[in-house]
């Protein structure tokens, strides 16, 4: 597996796959033809599908124009084989160059013996299994385990992670308005804020985790910069819940660290062995896997063992197995703004049941990782970011 620092990545909204991904291809391909004098881009699949409602467009644009203006063709019935998020560039109708974006703002050119986004393999062990099974040989925590196979700085990055996390989260609660984009959607994190402060403690942890999940969630939607957990568009589910627990309890930085290290564990396994792109498997690698991930670090800080971390993390994928990404004119606003709010909150639930157990069940984490992958692959495309299906179903494009 690759290092944390792919998984968790700081960047602008409102998509990783969908605008982070095609920015950073266009960035690339400017560098390689910095004298062009015209660039043609083809966007296949959901990234034309959905790409006006994710700023697709504008993200390239912005980096190509800084040379020579660009045409955009948008190709929403061709999916090119390697994945649903194809993107094909040429200068000035020369040196084509295909490239994907596989998800979480990672790119690949789709090459079976590799190609030139190859990283260092960072991690031995790719599945959860392999690594419980370091955890109970050696007595260790999958933090530690992070530890004994990143570089030093990997705690450091870490850090910057987890400041990004909480100030897009006060971001969100200080800011007001309409979310941009055709459905006029107002920003509720701020008054959800007000609203749960006034509740008792019972009603007012659910209130407040739904804040700051409205939050993140809110600033992603409107471009603002904040981590991939795994993905853009389940950037709430983790921030909330690390920023509520840190909240509530006091949590040094150094023990909200370590969960964040093993929700990235809980990341990088589905990442490794299925896929955290919505428009490959659906928005079950995306606020289904974030889910996992925030109720394995939710475990990890109340001393769960590493059975019972992987018990909440498979609760928490298994229970979102075959959700669909269907969002409502392309736009990371409905459904996946409050996804991101009750994904936070199943986190804890998770959490708390796994706590309750002895680790021990019958399904593992692994397996519902393999299942995911099979789920989201034989979903029709129309389910899978395309906004062609489910709840986008009979409403325009932005």
């Amino acid at each position: 597996m690759k290092s944390l620092k792919e998984l968790f990545r700081i960047g602008k909204g409102p998509s990783s796959s969908h605008t982070m991904g095609p920015q950073k291809a266009a960035q690339i391909y400017l560098e390689r033809h910095p004298e062009a004098k015209h660039f043609e881009v083809t966007l296949y699949g959901s990234l034309a599908a959905t790409g006006k409602g994710h700023m697709t467009d504008v993200a390239i644009e912005a980096e190509l124009s800084q040379v020579a203006p660009a045409q955009i063709e948008w190709q929403p019935q061709v999916f090119l084989p390697y994945h649903p998020n194809g993107m094909k560039f040429t200068a000035d109708g020369k040196d084509e160059w295909i490239v994907y974006s596989v998800g979480g703002g990672a790119l690949s050119e789709g090459k079976p013996t590799g190609d030139m986004f190859d990283t260092p393999e960072v991690y031995s062990l790719n599945t959860l299994a392999e690594i419980m099974h370091w955890c109970e040989k050696y007595g260790r925590s999958y933090w530690e385990y992070v530890d004994s196979c990143e570089s030093p700085d990997i705690w450091d990055y870490l850090q910057k992670v987890w400041e990004m996390m909480k100030e897009s989260v006060e971001r969100g609660l200080n800011h007001e308005g309409v979310l941009p984009g055709p459905l006029n959607l107002p920003r509720k994190a701020p008054t959800y804020f007000i609203k749960a402060s006034g509740y008792k403690q019972s009603l007012q942890t659910r209130g407040l985790v739904y804040a700051y999940a409205l939050a993140v969630s809110e600033e992603n939607a409107s471009g603002g910069t904040i981590v991939t957990a795994p993905t853009c568009g389940s950037c709430g589910v983790v921030s909330s819940v690390l920023y509520h627990l840190a909240k509530g309890h006091n949590f040094s930085d150094t023990r909200i660290l370590h969960a964040l290290a093993t929700a990235g564990i809980i990341g990088n396994v589905a990442k490794q062995n299925a896929s955290i792109s919505g428009a490959d498997v659906g928005c079950q690698g995306e606020v289904g896997v974030a889910c996992a991930m925030a109720s394995a670090a939710s475990c990890q800080l109340f001393g769960g063992s590493p059975s019972q971390i992987e018990y909440a993390a498979e609760m928490s994928l298994e229970h979102h197995l075959g959700m669909t990404c269907d969002p409502v004119c392309g736009l990371v606003q409905i459904p996946c703004i409050e996804r991101n709010a009750l994904a936070a909150a199943r986190s804890l639930d998770t959490n708390l049941y796994a706590s309750f157990s002895d680790g021990k069940h019958r399904v593992s984490y692994d397996r519902v990782v393999q299942v995911m992958k099979q789920t989201g692959h034989d979903l029709p495309s129309l389910y899978k970011e395309t906004s062609t299906g489910g709840l986008a179903m009979g409403f325009n494009k932005g």
